[in-house]
């Protein structure tokens, strides 16, 4: 299951050393919906591989704002603790999971 991550847990999650995939949503976006199953499925394969999380942008502006997330779904690809890749929009799984690769 995908992770939630907010403020409070950013910093150990980047600590653990391990990539991590930071999808941007909100509960009335349509698009982050459909993104949903698919970030979840990611979250299952990568287990152990890298972090796989979900911040709700109503919830924790703070670090929506910290990655200048305009609009969602928006999921950043971050690696020791910077931003080396962002997707923004409804896109097909394959397209994330190649950026995740390029992580790995």
């Amino acid at each position: 299951m995908a992770q939630a991550i907010n403020t409070g847990n950013f910093e150990a999650l980047v600590a653990t050393g391990k990539p991590l995939v930071l999808d941007f949503w909100a509960t009335w976006c349509g698009p982050c919906k459909r993104l949903a199953p698919v970030i979840e499925e990611l979250a299952k394969d990568y287990d152990g591989i890298a972090i796989v999380g979900k911040c709700d942008v109503e919830e924790d502006e703070e670090l929506a704002m910290r990655f200048r997330v305009r609009n969602i779904p928006t999921v950043v690809f971050i690696k020791d603790g910077k931003e080396v890749d962002r997707s923004v929009g409804l896109v097909p799984r394959p397209v994330l999971e190649e950026k995740i690769k390029a992580m790995l």
